[in-house]
């Protein structure tokens, strides 16, 4: 039964994304596609069908626990804590793609965002760490660590973006990996966030993908980061949520070093080149490194390498 909340969420924004697109260009929400000859005008805030198909699961999940509460057995204040910061991020988004916000104002919205979670104290303030053990965090943990986890995983996504499908792409390998380690733990309620943003993200992506008929927007990138956070927060595997983060740490340690730039790349011969000034960030140190790379290259191999990291945190919180 616990999997009807993927297959809910997917065909809820499976569904939302064809309703959004014309709409959106209508709006006049688009963004150019700056990897192709003709930059293209792609409608933007696609992440809108994401967190239409993540509430819809969630929804579901709280009513088949309210009405047969045997079925799952699933925190229903969690799971609408969770779904109070998801939203909230999502308007943060809304209001950058519409309106434009200022980069640090937007960087530190998140931690309002991740007040329903400190509310209700969601999570566990024992943290398991590899390696060293159960560390007892108190109060410190629900007062501060969750608002910057929640922060710092919604920054992050938004910061590794600017190719076709990268952010859901990158976003699905992550949620998969932590849906097995919320699976293996007996995390319920962690299990359903991670398989409702599954399921909304398995609906984006199809349009996503390369070629890309539309953007997930910052609506998208602050949801997929809030979602994550949440399940490792309410899952208590926090570690494998970092172990997770890792490739947005790398690319924000280069884009800090050179003030955060865009790191868009150079198009020659239909392949993605780093500008002459080197890589200021994870995409072009790839695209150097690979002397050009076509940008559905370039997606896969950032899947691959979140592939590499999400074993290494199934096989480390396995220990």
């Amino acid at each position: 039964m616990i999997f009807t909340a993927l297959v809910t969420s997917f065909l809820a924004s499976f569904w939302a994304v064809p309703v959004l697109i014309p709409r959106l260009r209508r709006a006049g929400i688009v963004g150019q596609d700056m990897h192709k000859a003709d930059q293209p005008e792609i409608p933007e805030m696609g992440g809108l069908a994401l967190v239409a198909g993540f509430g819809a699961g969630i929804l579901l999940a709280i009513a088949m626990e309210t009405f047969w509460p045997n079925l799952l057995s699933v925190d229903l204040t969690v799971l609408l804590a969770v779904l109070c910061t998801v939203l909230l991020t999502t308007m943060i988004g809304v209001l950058d793609d519409l309106m434009g916000i200022r980069q640090w104002v937007k960087a530190l919205l998140p931690l309002v965002a991740a007040l329903p979670l400190v509310a209700v104290r969601a999570g566990v303030s024992t943290m398991r760490i590899p390696f060293i053990g159960q560390v007892d965090f108190g109060p410190f943990y629900a007062l501060v660590l969750v608002p910057i986890g929640v922060t710092g995983a919604a920054n992050a996504v938004n910061m590794l973006a600017g190719f076709n499908g990268l952010e859901a792409g990158m976003g699905l390998v992550a949620m998969g990996s932590l849906a097995v380690i919320a699976a293996s733990l007996g995390a319920t309620t962690s299990l359903v966030l991670l398989l409702a943003g599954i399921g909304g993200l398995l609906g984006v992506l199809y349009f996503n993908w390369y070629p890309a008929k539309v953007f997930v927007g910052d609506v998208g990138t602050l949801s997929i980061g809030a979602i994550i956070a949440a399940a490792v927060i309410v899952g208590n595997f926090e570690t494998a949520g970092i172990i997770m983060f890792i490739p947005y740490a790398i690319d924000l340690l280069f884009k800090a070093t050179h003030r955060f730039p865009k790191s868009f790349g150079e198009l020659r011969d239909g392949k993605l080149h780093c500008p002459a000034d080197g890589p200021k960030g994870l995409c072009q140190a790839i695209m150097k490194l690979a002397g050009g790379i076509h940008e559905r290259t370039l997606v896969l191999v950032l899947m691959g390498i979140e592939a590499v990291f999400g074993v290494l945190a199934i096989v480390l919180y396995g220990m």
